[in-house]
């Protein structure tokens, strides 16, 4: 089974989630395309959004070159953690933003991860 690739796109199916809520929110809130801003509410949803697309933009080059020199078992489960921090955060962040912390951990420290692990296998190999 391919780990890695099921786990990068279900990190894309969660980005477009999240944007599917923001759509939702739009609608909940009277926030018409293309304002961004205008009701917290809005604004918490389409943040998780922006802030999930600015870690993708390194965690998938990092998981699926770090996958080239690690075992995939281990880059896929790195990659769920990943994914388990982006519902933590999303859920803490629409409710109580000041509680995203955890969430935030359980993203970023996965993407240094698989980035030092990607660095180390094209320095060392």
């Amino acid at each position: 089974m391919h780990y890695v690739e099921i786990v990068a796109m279900l990190v894309v199916a969660q980005f477009l989630f999240f944007g599917a809520m923001v759509g939702r929110a739009r609608g909940k809130y009277g926030v018409k395309a293309p304002a961004v801003t205008g009701n917290e509410g809005f604004e918490r949803v389409y943040r998780v959004q922006m802030n999930t697309l600015e870690l993708m933009v390194a965690l998938l080059p990092s998981m699926l070159i770090a996958a080239r020199f690690w075992p995939a078992e281990w880059v896929a489960g790195i990659g769920v953690v990943y994914l388990i921090g982006r519902f933590i955060y999303w859920r803490a962040y629409v409710s109580a933003p000041a509680s995203r912390a955890l969430g935030f951990g359980l993203s970023m420290l996965p993407v240094m991860v698989l980035l030092l692990m990607a660095l180390a296998g094209a320095i060392l190999r």
